[in-house]
């Protein structure tokens, strides 16, 4: 596939260089694209490096990664770029957000607030509650797989996510549609909870 990084931090660029790992064409992107092209030379022909709107236009799939108060805007500039494409978000909302920010998200649903701020996207809750060192770690194979959980209103979105995750070596734990991706928001049994995906179902009363 091709898929656009944008916020290519911590999470971004580590599942990003899994999936160049996996085969698929990555564009890595930040607000300093010269630094995303240097990156990207040291992982080979199949990833590159641009600005937030190269590679919003590139992919056929985008995960984003930025802080949750830059969403708005982006949502905004990347309208016609992002329109029907699958969006997997990993975005969440914390400090140095404003407060009053974080308050509001959490209490919408920030699956659903992704939504409203993301319009046209075919959105998918996707690495949000699972940090980088554990995906890599799984990617490793140094312990068990890890479960990632997944929410989403578009099911087929849904089943490319799920492709996704398991190229970056972790194994999909679906949740249900947007509304239900609050049991994996901060302070649900879900986030940060780095199980194995048999475990994750547990924790959320999945089985």
């Amino acid at each position: 596939m091709k898929i656009a990084i944008i916020g290519a931090g911590w999470l971004g660029g580590t599942v990003g260089k899994i999936w160049v790992k996996a085969g698929h064409q990555v564009m890595f992107s930040s607000r300093h694209p010269d630094k995303q092209k240097r990156v990207a030379t040291l992982l080979g022909a199949l990833a590159s490096g641009g600005t937030v709107e190269e590679a919003a236009a590139f992919g056929d799939v985008v995960l984003i990664a930025v802080p949750y108060r830059a969403l708005k805007a982006l949502g905004q500039e990347l309208r016609s770029s992002l329109a029907g494409k699958v969006v997997l978000d990993a975005c969440n909302p914390y400090a140095p957000d404003a407060a009053s920010l974080i308050r509001d998200v959490e209490a919408e649903g920030v699956a659903l607030a992704s939504a409203r701020l993301l319009p046209g996207a075919r959105l998918v809750r996707a690495f949000s509650a699972v940090d980088a060192t554990a995906v890599e770690a799984s990617a490793a194979g140094r312990g068990e797989r890890l479960g990632v959980p997944l929410a989403s209103d578009d099911s087929a979105a849904l089943q490319v996510a799920k492709q996704l995750v398991r190229d970056a070596g972790c194994e999909p734990v679906t949740v249900g549609d947007l509304t239900s991706a609050r049991r994996f928001q901060r302070g649900g049994a879900g986030f940060r909870a780095h199980l194995s995906a048999p475990a994750l179902c547990r924790a959320l009363g999945l089985q």
